[in-house]
C-alpha cells in the first residue's frame, strides 16, 4: 500500500495545516503502516491501532517537542514515531540497530524519556512541569496514561502529589477496556458533559468568583453552588475521584472523533488547573480481528495480513508454556496451591489456570510491589505454597517489598521468574539481565535456573520442600519436552551435563546448549571441554564445585545475564574464598552496558556470545596451538542427547 500522506511527513509541524479529511485520511494510512510492519515483524499492535486519533489530534494542537508528551510504558507510541520523522525508518522498528519499540530519546527529539514500564508518566511529568516553572519556561506537559496505568501504586503515589495551582498540565487517561451500559453511560456522559465541559467550568468558575463578592454571603454563596455541583457529579459521575486530586475532569469523550478531539484540547490549553482529559477508546480500532482479540494482538506475532492467522515459527513448547501446563497440573493435585501474578497472565501462559480455579489464581493488575507482598500474606503461616509469576525486569520493582515481605520473614514462595535473559526485540527496558544480582544478597534466597523443560518441572516439584523463598528463572524460548519420569531435586545440587579435561564450562540454564555447542567447535583442536550445569546459583554445590576445579586448568563462566552481579560474581567469590589460586577464568556474559532492541540471534552474535565467538575467545585467551595435539575425528552428532 502506498501512503500519500504520512511518506511525505518529516515533523508533526506538517499535520497543523491538515484539512479534518486530510486528518483522517492520515489516521487510515497510519493505521495501514502499522499493520502492515506488524505483519512482518511482530509488536504491539492493539493498542497503537486504538491511539491513532489522539495521537493526531495531540500534535495538530500542540508544539512537540516544545510541549512535552510523556508515554506510560510508551509501547503504544507508534503513531508518535510515524509523525515525528521515523517514517521511513518505521520498517525496521525492534529490528537490530533499527527503532526501539518503545520511546527512546537518542532516536528522536519528540521521545523525553525511555520508557518499558508502566506507571512512570504522571511522576515523570509532575517533575518536568517543575522544572519548566523552575526555569520560569512556557510550554504544556501531557502525562498520556491508560487505564491500566491507575492500578500501579506509582500513578497513585504521583495523584497525592498533583498541585492545584498547576498550570498548562493535562493528563490524558486512553481508557480502552472500561465498559459501560447503554443506561447509566449515556447519563453519565450528558452529565459530564455539561459539568465537565471546558466552558462549563469556565462558567462555573466565573459564576463562583461573582458570588463570592456578595457582601456577608457571597463565600456562603459560593459554597453552596459548588456543593450543589459535587452532588449531581458524586451521582453521576467518576470525575470527583480525580477532582480530588486537584484534577479538573473532562470526558468521556470519544478518543476516534479527531474533530472532537481538537475541540476539547484547543479548549484545555489555556486551563488555569491540571486537567484529567478522559478518552475512550477501542483497542485494535481499524483491524476487526484485534479488536475481537485484544489480548492476543497486544503484542502479536509476525502474522499474514489476507488471513489475519499469525505465523508458526517454532513447533517446539517454550519454557513460559511448560510452567503454565506444569503449574496447573500441580494444582489440580494440591488445593493448597495458589498462582498470583502482576497483569502478567497470559505472557505466563496462566490463562489455563484461572479457567480452572480463579480463586486460587489472582491477577492484581500492575502491581508488581503488592504482587510480592500480597504473596507473602498468602504465605503466612507456611500452610500454602504460593508462587509468583513474574518477569524478570518487572521484579526489579518489588526489590524492598522482596527483601521485607518475604525474605525477612522467612516466607517459602518460589518466583516463577519469568523472560530471565534477553528480551530480544523488546529492548533495554525489559532485558531480564540483573535479577540474580539483586536476588544474590537476599538471605536464605534460593536461586535456580533450569536447562530444559524437564528441569523446569522438577525444579517447580522440588522447591516447596525446601521450605525457602525460591527463585526459578528460565527465559521465554524453545525447549523440548519428553515424557521422562519426574525426580525430586535436593536442594544445591548441579550436574556434569559432558566429562571432559583441562577446560571446564560451567554454563548457566539453557547457556548449557550453548556449552555443548562450543565444545563440538573446539574438540577438532584437542580441546576437551567439561560442561556443568550448576542448576543452583545459590547455594552453590560446593562440593561438585571443589571437584571441578581441582580437576581442570581453565575455567569458563557463561551466562545470559549481567556479568556485573551475576553468576561470574558469585564463583568469583567463590574461588577466592577457596583459595583456588592456579585457575585461570575467563567470565563470559552480557558486559555492563545498555542492550538494545533486535533479534536474538543478532543481539548474541554483537555480545560475543554464539558458539563461535565463545569458542574464539577461550582459544584466545587460553590455549597455544602449537602445544596442541593434531585435530582427530568426532561425531559432533553424538552430543545432540545432551
Amino acid at each position: 500500500m502506498s501512503y500519500p500522506l504520512l511518506s511525505q511527513i518529516s515533523s508533526p509541524e506538517q499535520i497543523k495545516y491538515f484539512s479534518l479529511d486530510s486528518l483522517k485520511l492520515l489516521a487510515t494510512e497510519i493505521r495501514q503502516k502499522i499493520i502492515d510492519v506488524m505483519a512482518v515483524n511482530g509488536g504491539h499492535l492493539a493498542s497503537n491501532l486504538g491511539i491513532v486519533e489522539l495521537i493526531i489530534a495531540l500534535h495538530h494542537v500542540f508544539d512537540s517537542p516544545g510541549d512535552k508528551f510523556v508515554f506510560d510504558v510508551s509501547h503504544q507510541s507508534y503513531p508518535h514515531k510515524l509523525l515525528t520523522g521515523r517514517y521511513h525508518r518505521f520498517d525496521q522498528i525492534r529490528k537490530f540497530k533499527g527503532l526501539c519499540g518503545f520511546c527512546n530519546p537518542k532516536e528522536s527529539k519528540h521521545d523525553h524519556f525511555y520508557a518499558g514500564h508502566a506507571g512512570t508518566a504522571l511522576s515523570l511529568g509532575l517533575g518536568v512541569a517543575k522544572n519548566r516553572d523552575i526555569n520560569k519556561r512556557k510550554e504544556h506537559v501531557l502525562p498520556i496514561i491508560g487505564d491500566a496505568t491507575l492500578t500501579c501504586g506509582l500513578t497513585l503515589e504521583a495523584l497525592n502529589n498533583i498541585p492545584r495551582d498547576l498550570r498548562d498540565f493535562i493528563v490524558v487517561l486512553n481508557d480502552n477496556e472500561m465498559s459501560i451500559s447503554e443506561n447509566v453511560g449515556a447519563m453519565k456522559y450528558i452529565l459530564s458533559r455539561f459539568f465537565n465541559h471546558p466552558r462549563s467550568n469556565k462558567i462555573y468558575n466565573e459564576l463562583e468568583s461573582l458570588l463570592s463578592k456578595f457582601p456577608g454571603l457571597g463565600i456562603q454563596l459560593a459554597k453552596q453552588g459548588h456543593k450543589l455541583k459535587e452532588s449531581l457529579k458524586n451521582l453521576f459521575s467518576t470525575a470527583p475521584f480525580f477532582e480530588q486530586f486537584h484534577l479538573d475532569y473532562v470526558g468521556p469523550i470519544n478518543g476516534h472523533d479527531i474533530s472532537k478531539l481538537i475541540l476539547v484540547f484547543e479548549a484545555l490549553k489555556n486551563n488555569p488547573h491540571p486537567v484529567l482529559l478522559h478518552i475512550l477508546t477501542v483497542k485494535g480500532q481499524g483491524m476487526q480481528t484485534a479488536t475481537l482479540n485484544p489480548v492476543s494482538w497486544h503484542g502479536c506475532k509476525p502474522f499474514d495480513k489476507q488471513t489475519e492467522k499469525f505465523l508458526t515459527t517454532s513447533s517446539q513448547v517454550s519454557f513460559p508454556q511448560v510452567f503454565g501446563k506444569h503449574i496447573l497440573e500441580m494444582a489440580k493435585n494440591d488445593p493448597s496451591l495458589i498462582a498470583v501474578t502482576p497483569a502478567m497472565l497470559a505472557g505466563s501462559c496462566l490463562q489455563e489456570f484461572m479457567k480452572a480455579f480463579p480463586e486460587r489464581c489472582l491477577d492484581v493488575g500492575i502491581a508488581e510491589g503488592h504482587a510480592v507482598t500480597f504473596c507473602g500474606g498468602i504465605a503466612y503461616g507456611k500452610k500454602m505454597k504460593v508462587v509468583c509469576s513474574i518477569y524478570a525486569t518487572f521484579l526489579q520493582r518489588a526489590f524492598d517489598n522482596l527483601f521485607h515481605d518475604v525474605c525477612l520473614q522467612e516466607l517459602p514462595v518460589v518466583f516463577a521468574i519469568d523472560r530471565a535473559g534477553i528480551s530480544g526485540p523488546d529492548g533495554s527496558t525489559h532485558h531480564g539481565i540483573y535479577d540474580i544480582s539483586f536476588l544474590n544478597v537476599m538471605p536464605n534466597m534460593v536461586i535456580c535456573q533450569p536447562r530444559n523443560a524437564q528441569l523446569l518441572k522438577e525444579l517447580l516439584e522440588s522447591a516447596f520442600s525446601w521450605g525457602l523463598p525460591t527463585a526459578i528463572r528460565y527465559p521465554n524460548m524453545a525447549t523440548e519436552e519428553t515424557d521422562a519420569a519426574l525426580k525430586t531435586r535436593s536442594l544445591g545440587i548441579g550436574e556434569i551435563v559432558v566429562t571432559g579435561s583441562k577446560l571446564a564450562i560451567i554454563a548457566v540454564g539453557h547457556m548449557c546448549y550453548t556449552a555443548i555447542k562450543v565444545r563440538e567447535i573446539l574438540l577438532p583442536y584437542g580441546i576437551d571441554a567439561t560442561i556443568v550445569d550448576p542448576i543452583f546459583l545459590k547455594p552453590l554445590d560446593q562440593d561438585l564445585l571443589y571437584s571441578i576445579l581441582t580437576k581442570h586448568t581453565y575455567i569458563v563462566t557463561l551466562e545470559e545475564h549481567s556479568i556485573n552481579g551475576g553468576f561470574a560474581s558469585i564463583f568469583n567469590q567463590f574461588i577466592v574464598r577457596n583459595k583456588f589460586y592456579q585457575l585461570q577464568v575467563l567470565n563470559l556474559g552480557i558486559p555492563e552496558a545498555f542492550i538494545e532492541q533486535g533479534s536474538y540471534q543478532d543481539l548474541m552474535q554483537s555480545l560475543n556470545l554464539s558458539p563461535k565467538a565463545i569458542a574464539e575467545q577461550i582459544k584466545k585467551e587460553f590455549f597455544s596451538f602449537s602445544e596442541q595435539l593434531n585435530p582427530p575425528s568426532y561425531d559432533y552428532r553424538s552430543f545432540s542427547k545432551y
